[in-house]
Order: C-alpha cells, then sequence, then structure tokens
C-alpha cells in the first residue's frame, strides 16, 4: 500500500503502539489489508511498519497470503524495492517492517504537480523496467503494479506492495472472493486466466502506469471497475496526450496477447536512448573489431594441452571493443559507482552539441599523445592487442594493471566461471571449459581443456561430458560453484561428465593424473589431502588426493550431512548432520586418512558449517536456522573443549552465506544485507558489529582478504567493503551477458591473491581488480 501522507484521528484498535520491538511513531497511510507507520530501529534505521487490520488477522486464508507476500518481498528485497527488515505474520496482528523510502508515490506526484515530462518519464519507465526485470528474476510476478505502489525515491523509483490483495479496493473478485489486482492497471489476461498470470502482466501494467503518468489517466479509464475489465480485454488503450516518442513502446507494452509484450531490457534499451541524447557507448573509443589490451580469450596464449579457443566475438560485440567491460562508463562520468547518469537514466550521459566539438578536439589530441604508449603493444594474428609482456616487464608500467578473459559465450546460457588461485596462475572451470589454467598476472591462459574433448582427448567420456554439460544448461543451469576447481595434494581437481567424474590434473601441464568415478555420490568434499566422496545415505569413501587409491569407506554421515575441513588444516573433517525434526545437529569430528571419529557433540537447533577464511584456529563456526531457512544466530564450537558459544542476530537473514576471518563471521542474505558478527566467548560476549545494505539482490559468499570484505554480485559486480567499519570502499560495474539469463542464479565467491582480488561474471568472463584501491575500480 502507499504510505501516503495522511493524518488525521485513527481508532486506537488501527494504532498499536508497538509492532514487535519497533515503536510506530506516526501512521503515514491506510488501505485495505492494513495501516502503515513510521517507526526507528534500534540503530536508528527509519522503517515504515505495516500493521493488519484486525479484521483480517483473524481470516487464515488473509494470514496465509500476508506469509506470501513477505516471502515475496524478502526474495526481490534489493536496490529497487523497499528492503525488508523484520517481519512476523504469525503475531496477533501481523506486521512487516522495511526501510523507510523517503519521496512521493508516483500517483501524489502527478495528482500534485500534474503529468510528468518526457525525460522524466523516461527515467521512470527505465527504472520501473529495471525494477521488473530483478523482480521476475527472482521468481515473483507483481500482479498489481500501479501509481499507488511506484515510490520516487531520490535514487530512482521503487516498488513496493508484492503480492497484496486489497479487499476495498474493488468489487472484483475470483471465485475465492479475493482479488487478484486493481482494475484500470491489470492486463486481459488476469480477468480471464487469473491462475495463468506471468510477468508479461507486470509489462502491461508498466505501460498503464507510463500512460497515467504521462496523461494523469490510465489508458483505460471508467468509473466501473467493470467497464474498466471489458475495456482492458476487448478495446484498444486510448493514448492521446502521450508523448509521440513513447507510443510505439507503449502500444507494444499494452497488448492484448502477452508474448507480443516486451520484455524489461527491451523496454530499458528503449528508454535509455532517447533522440537527441547521446549513449555513453557511442563515445567509447577502439569500437573496431579488435581486441583491447589485456583482454583474452579461452585457449589463446602458449602452453600445453592448449585447446581451441571458442568463436571469436563478432566486431560491436559488447565488452570486445574496449578495455572496459560491458555498460562500463567512461571516466568522469555522473555517479560512477551507480552507474546512473544524474536523474537516475542508468548508463547514459547527455552531451550537448558544443560540448561533443570541443570532447572530439581534445580527444584528437589525446589520440596522438597516447599513440607513443601503444609503441609497447604487439598486435597478435588475430587483429587484437596483447601486452608486449607482463606489467612488470614495461619500463614504468605499474606492478599490477585490470584484465579480463572471457571463457564462454552464447546466449541463453548460464555462462558464469568459477575459479581457484595458487600462486601466479588462477584455474577455472565454467560452461564448455573443463578447466583453464590463466596466467594471474594478465589473464593469459596457459592451457585449456574443453568439455568436447579438445586438449583432454576424444572418445566417449568426452562425448558424454559434452552431452552433459548441455544438458545441464537446458534445465537452466548447475551450480558451478560447486563444480569450481580445488587444488589439494599438489594436483587439481575438478569434476566433469556433469559432476560425474573426479578427475585430478598436473596444475602445470592439464595432464590426467588420475580419475574416479562420482556419480553415485551426492557430495565432493576436501580435507586434509583426502578426497571425501559422501553418499545422500551417509556412506563415505576417501581417497587420496594425490594417488586417487581409496583409503577407507564407511557409514559416517545421514541424509543432509555437510563436510568441513577442520579449521587447524590438520588432517580431520567435520561431518555437520542436522536431525530430521530440526531440534538437534550431531558434529562429528573423523579422521580422514583412517575414518575414525575422534569425538563427536549434539548441539541445539538447525546447524549448517561456515567456511573459514583463513582458518580459524580451535573453532568451528556455524549458523542457526528455522524452519524457513531464515538465520538467526551464529554459533562457535571449541574444537578442544567443545564448548559451544551462540549469537543470536538482531535480525534474522534469508538464505544466508558466510564467511569467517579473525573469529568475525560475516553475513551476506538476499537482498544485499551484509553484516559482521562478532562470536567472542563468555556470557553476553559478541554480537553485531555493523550492518551494510549493499542493494545486491543476489550476491556470493563473501571472501575476506587483507581487511576487506569481497562480494560478487549475480549482475556481475565485485564488491569491496572495510571488514572493521562496515563502509562500502568500491565496485565494479555489471558484466552481464547477451541472452535470457543475463543474472547468474549461482554466483560463485571470488578469490584473492597478493595485491588483487579476482571474480567472474554471467557473461562467461573471468577479471582481475587492483585490491589496492576499490574506489577506483
Amino acid at each position: 500500500m502507499p504510505p501516503l501522507r495522511s493524518t488525521g484521528p485513527v481508532p486506537e484498535a488501527e494504532h498499536p503502539e508497538y509492532a514487535g520491538q519497533y515503536r510506530l511513531e506516526r501512521r503515514l497511510g491506510s488501505g485495505g489489508m492494513g495501516v502503515v507507520h513510521l517507526a526507528a530501529s534500534a540503530s536508528g534505521l527509519r522503517l515504515a511498519v505495516k500493521v493488519v487490520h484486525p479484521q483480517h488477522a483473524t481470516d487464515p486464508e488473509f494470514r496465509a497470503r500476508f506469509r506470501q507476500e513477505v516471502a515475496a518481498a524478502r526474495r526481490v528485497s534489493g536496490a529497487f524495492t523497499a528492503p525488508v527488515v523484520d517481519a512476523d505474520p504469525e503475531a496477533g496482528r501481523p506486521w512487516m517492517a522495511t526501510l523507510f523510502i523517503e519521496g512521493p508515490t508516483l500517483s501524489e506526484r502527478v495528482k500534485r504537480n500534474g503529468p510528468l515530462g518526457l525525460d522524466e518519464l523516461r527515467r521512470v519507465g527505465a527504472g520501473l523496467a529495471e525494477a521488473l526485470r530483478d523482480i521476475h528474476r527472482a521468481g515473483v510476478v507483481h500482479r498489481d503494479l500501479k501509481p499507488g505502489n511506484v515510490m520516487l525515491a531520490a535514487d530512482g523509483p521503487k516498488v513496493i506492495d508484492f503480492g497484496i490483495s486489497r479487499p476495498s479496493d474493488s468489487d472484483l473478485r475470483t471465485e475465492t472472493g479475493k482479488l487478484i489486482g486493481t482494475p484500470p492497471f491489470m492486463a486481459p489476461e488476469q480477468f480471464q486466466r487469473p491462475r495463468d498470470v506471468g510477468p508479461a502482466a507486470d509489462l502491461f501494467a508498466l505501460g498503464a502506469v507510463l500512460v497515467h503518468a504521462a496523461t494523469g489517466r490510465g489508458p483505460f479509464d471508467s468509473g466501473s471497475p467493470y467497464v474498466v475489465a471489458y475495456q482492458v480485454v476487448h478495446n484498444e488503450p486510448d493514448l492521446t496526450g502521450v508523448p509521440a516518442e513513447l507510443v510505439p513502446l507503449l502500444t507494444r507494452c499494452l497488448a492484448k496477447d502477452p508474448a507480443e509484450r516486451p520484455a524489461p531490457d527491451e523496454v530499458m534499451a528503449e528508454l535509455r536512448t532517447p533522440v537527441g541524447e547521446v549513449a555513453t557507448e557511442s563515445l567509447r573509443p577502439g569500437r573496431a573489431a579488435r581486441r583491447a589490451p589485456g583482454e583474452w580469450s579461452a585457449g589463446e596464449g602458449p602452453g600445453p594441452a592448449r585447446a581451441e579457443g571458442p568463436d571469436r566475438a563478432p566486431a560491436g560485440t559488447p565488452g570486445r571493443a574496449s578495455g572496459r567491460a560491458p555498460g562500463r562508463a567512461p571516466a568522469g562520468t555522473p555517479d560512477q559507482a551507480s552507474g546512473r547518469a544524474p536523474g537516475g537514466a542508468p548508463g547514459r550521459v547527455s552531451w550537448p552539441r558544443r560540448r561533443l566539438v570541443r570532447f572530439a578536439a581534445v580527444g584528437s589530441l589525446v589520440a596522438g599523445l597516447l599513440a607513443g604508449a601503444y609503441a609497447g603493444i604487439r598486435v597478435a594474428p588475430d587483429g587484437g592487442a596483447r601486452p608486449a609482456g607482463p606489467p612488470a616487464a614495461r619500463p614504468g608500467a605499474p606492478a599490477f594493471a585490470p584484465w579480463q578473459t572471457t571463457l564462454s559465450r552464447g546466449r541463453d546460457a548460464l555462462r558464469t566461471p568459477a575459479c581457484a588461485a595458487q600462486g601466479d596462475s588462477l584455474y577455472c572451470t565454467a560452461p564448455g571449459v573443463a578447466a583453464t589454467r590463466l596466467d594471474a598476472a594478465d589473464g593469459r591462459p596457459l592451457w585449456t581443456r574443453r568439455t568436447d574433448g579438445a586438449g583432454a582427448g576424444a572418445g566417449a567420456e568426452a562425448e558424454a561430458q559434452a552431452a552433459a554439460e548441455a544438458q545441464a544448461q537446458a534445465e537452466g543451469g548447475t551450480s558451478y560453484e560447486a563444480r569450481a576447481p580445488v587444488l589439494s595434494a599438489g594436483l587439481l581437481h575438478i569434476t566433469t561428465a556433469g559432476g560425474k567424474r573426479l578427475e585430478a590434473l598436473d596444475p602445470e601441464s592439464g595432464t590426467t593424473r588420475w580419475t574416479a568415478a562420482a556419480g553415485s555420490y551426492a557430495t565432493v568434499a576436501h580435507a586434509g589431502g583426502c578426497v571425501l566422496l559422501a553418499g545422500a545415505d551417509g556412506d563415505v569413501r576417501a581417497l587420496d588426493g594425490a594417488t586417487g587409491e581409496e583409503l577407507w569407506r564407511a557409514r559416517r554421515g545421514a541424509p543432509g550431512t555437510q563436510w568441513a575441513p577442520a579449521p587447524d588444516g590438520s588432517g580431520t573433517v567435520f561431518a555437520v548432520t542436522p536431525g530430521a525434526d530440526g531440534d538437534g545437529t550431531l558434529v562429528r569430528a573423523v579422521g580422514t586418512r583412517d575414518g575414525r571419529v575422534r569425538w563427536e557433540k549434539l548441539l541445539d537447533g538447525s546447524l549448517s558449517p561456515v567456511p573459514s577464511s583463513p582458518p580459524a584456529e580451535g573453532a568451528l563456526f556455524l549458523l542457526a536456522a528455522d524452519t524457513d531457512d531464515f538465520t538467526t544466530a551464529v554459533v562457535r564450537l571449541d574444537t578442544a573443549t567443545r564448548e559451544v558459544h551462540r549469537v543470536p542476530l538482531p535480525v534474522d537473514v534469508d538464505q544466508a552465506q558466510a564467511a569467517v576471518s579473525g573469529g568475525t563471521v560475516y553475513l551476506v542474505g538476499t537482498g544485499g544485507s551484509l553484516l559482521a558478527v562478532g562470536t567472542e566467548g563468555g556470557s553476553g560476549g559478541g554480537g553485531q558489529r555493523w550492518r551494510l545494505e549493499t542493494y545486491a539482490a543476489r550476491s556470493s559468499r563473501p571472501l575476506v582478504d587483507g581487511g576487506r570484505v569481497y562480494l560478487s554480485g549475480a549482475d556481475g559486480r565485485l564488491l569491496a567493503v572495510d571488514a572493521r567499519r562496515g563502509v562500502q570502499l568500491g565496485q565494479t560495474d555489471p558484466r552481464m551477458g547477451a541472452g535470457r539469463f543475463t543474472h547468474a542464479p549461482v554466483v560463485p565467491a571470488p578469490v584473492a591473491a597478493p595485491g588483487r582480488v579476482f571474480a567472474t561474471a554471467p557473461d562467461g568472463s573471468v577479471f582481475a581488480v587492483d585490491a589496492a584501491d576499490p574506489s577506483r575500480w
């Protein structure tokens, strides 16, 4: 519901003093579902707290709908929505608290100031399309997008009210007697086939919202909701007063057939480059079809077991013509950290004609000055420019220069690589690439083994592996983080054939040392120089990581067991097995060389282990989760004394991922909330140290290195945060793919080496940045 700035007397039953721990300060607005109040958290965050009307709180079906709304809002909580801070759908008066968004609704803005101008329409439309793109990727269909559910914040529009059915907003009801939306902004299928409503319905609503913003009325206005419904299904929209430049796009959005409506990315593209303005892409130098310095493709470069790289990208492919990643604005672009030009139009800068003439003149002068700088670059046979040598080898060059290497390409495939670093090399896997070794200094491939058999020996095994990869991509992709290479016992361990085979490779040459079948095992874990193949039934087979020889086989687990190596680097691995009822978790310390159980301890709650980075001495860290998979506490188990210290979280974290460094646990959940939790022992020790909203809807597990916390976003961004203060230090621009899957559903964690950080992106690239100054990324 829109947080209207209404005031006046309110019945006492409608104005409780508290919602959970939050004191309600004043009433912001009211709707058919409940009342929105302004409140504040203990740390001073301003919150908008929605409290359900008492008459609906007694309706079991309504409560179920509210629970669904809370779950949907949490899934999409991020840069384009109001992030959920807390909620209690089981309270006597169910409530939900989100961050308070300062600004009017679109409905209020139009009522107060009249229709929006063309430029503002473009900015609002592009922002809403971007919001719908991320909402749909989270698996949510809004179903009730309308001007009252769009907040005009200083940093762009925000979408609110997910999954709400308002019993008092209209007389139109489904067969269950509940509303399916707001008639003037509903798609035809919402009236005709409400159970089949999909993301395209939100695009129809977007078109209707923009018509309202441009004219002050909707495209199907009427005083009767039944007449509106008839017009939506049978009549053409009334676009009188809509700027001519936007009529074709809005006509497509308001098409009766959902298949004829544009995707959010298409809407964004049409709204971001208006006539008379120049997009930053057209201002980028070097748009000829040649590779920029420091950019490589898999299969290039010398080395044994070298295979042919993937097909070269055609001229004009994003990210190929210039050294910048796709979508990266030139230095000096306003608001470079967010990628937005002033006013909220993402990725665009307007240049007056006179400034373009001056820009061209200065550009010619700079080009002449830079000619000498390129004298040390040799041209590859394919026309691509390559560095003449490692950065340290060039006089006056910095010790490290950022680089990017593309491992896999192709539309509509999940292409995010996963990597591990050791010494001066980076080892990666990706769709189509079983393993590759990259030079950590410049990203140059030293050897590559492809899944089509190139560099690995053709035959039935290679064919089966390629078929498994193709099937995995057809089914929506696999967890490439689970298939990331592991350096253990002096070898590089990878899984191939869709995870059915384990291979150990020589890291220097890429040749196979040994292989083992892994198809019947659900988990592959590495600890103490051994490889553990764990089945879903608890059966465990241990192999020597150097030779592949079987060391032992025994039942050391149960369904749901997770394995974590001992933090002290000894030959011990912890088997963490939550009970079926969620009341307790059994932790066993198992010797990796002999399989003996050294000790075991039963802990309260449903727990999962946290990787330590770097290894934490003498402790195993675990996350406690409730039945809805919300993390509620951090648990520290002393592996010597078996003493347990539990630190509750002030706000539950949805689908948390975590890492440990120096006794501090860093957690990130869906929606982008990153927090640091101290785990000092003793009564009352530890607790939340800081919390930061990164606004990354989905992200990787944190990496902690050199006093920094690094995260990879699902859109290919790499973020750096000060580990002590919780302040964001910098971020790269997105590196998204060109097909349907532009955001990665599974995001591999970045890896670090002295002075640099490596990350991967959905466009199939691996890139490296200088860790010294993230603000310059």
